[in-house]
């Protein structure tokens, strides 16, 4: 079992950048895939950026704009959100997936408003 926390979201106006962070409650060795998805009042949850194995994937709403990273000396996986738009407004999820036991993950959430 993995528990995702995510922290970082708030306010910010548009053109302006944001870092998102997720803290998972152990160590992530087994977990191959970890990233960021977000999701509006009516919409599917959609995948903002994530990292299987070296490979880093973005939606192409936001490629050149966000960067995923990932630190598993910390256990942590970061978004870097830059030149932000109103449409980016959402609430962004952690997702992680194990490689043992290939379970799914999800943080709580956290709300990122972009203020036009």
């Amino acid at each position: 079992q993995v528990q995702l926390v995510e922290s970082g979201g708030g306010l910010v106006q548009a053109g302006g950048s944001l870092r998102l962070s997720c803290a998972a409650s152990r160590s992530t060795f087994d977990i191959n895939v970890m990233g960021w998805y977000r999701q509006t009042p009516g919409n599917q949850r959609e995948l903002v950026a994530v990292i299987t194995g070296s490979t880093t994937n973005y939606a192409d709403s936001v490629k050149g704009r966000f960067t995923v990273s990932r630190d598993n000396a910390k256990n942590t996986v970061l978004l870097q959100m830059n030149s932000l738009k109103p449409e980016d407004t959402a609430v962004y999820y952690c997702y992680a997936r194990s490689g043992l036991t290939w379970r799914d993950y999800w943080g709580q959430g956290t709300q990122v408003t972009v203020s036009s």
